[in-house]
């Protein structure tokens, strides 16, 4: 019995690694793609004048409110209560405001990147897509993802890169 079960575990191997040779995989270092390609280098660069545009009007926000509070601070002593009380109800609401104002332009960025980066992922993948139909590639793998233990196959990184035009 002992022998048997060797012999279908010696079966079992040479089955699969025959299989495994039969599957064409080659892998795509997706990020050098993406890094050469001149719609994403214009994407990056769009989109960090926009983030950097709101961060600009955040800090002017932050600073104002930060001024102020200095001054009301400075100022309590020689309030009357009501005064003191007013103020610190308008810091809350300045505040808020400010908090309001970061978690739109978190937002913004968001969308402007999910539209910027659309087009780009959709170029990319149809040129993966042509790519591994000409080359009878039954799977392309990202060298960057944490999913690849071993590369050995193809390298379709250069046959996509020339599909897009970046060679």
């Amino acid at each position: 019995m002992k022998k048997l079960s060797v012999l279908f575990g010696a079966v079992m191997m040479v089955v699969s690694v025959g299989m495994a040779k039969a599957q064409k995989i080659a892998t795509l270092d997706l990020v050098s793609v993406l890094n050469a390609m001149p719609e994403k280098k214009k994407a990056d660069t769009d989109l960090k004048a926009f983030l950097d545009a709101k961060e600009s009007e955040i800090k002017k926000k932050t600073d104002a409110m930060q001024a102020k509070y200095a001054l009301y601070t400075k100022e309590a002593p020689t309030k009357t209560e009501a005064e003191n009380k007013a103020r610190q109800e308008e810091m809350q609401k300045l505040q808020a405001e400010a908090q309001q104002m970061s978690e739109r332009a978190q937002k913004d960025l968001a969308e402007k990147e999910k539209l910027a980066y659309a087009p780009i992922e959709k170029k990319v993948m149809d040129a993966v897509n042509k790519v591994a139909k000409a080359n009878s590639y039954e799977y392309v793998m990202d060298v960057n993802s944490t999913g690849l233990i071993y590369k050995g196959g193809p390298d379709a990184t250069p046959a996509v890169k020339k599909e897009l035009g970046l060679q």
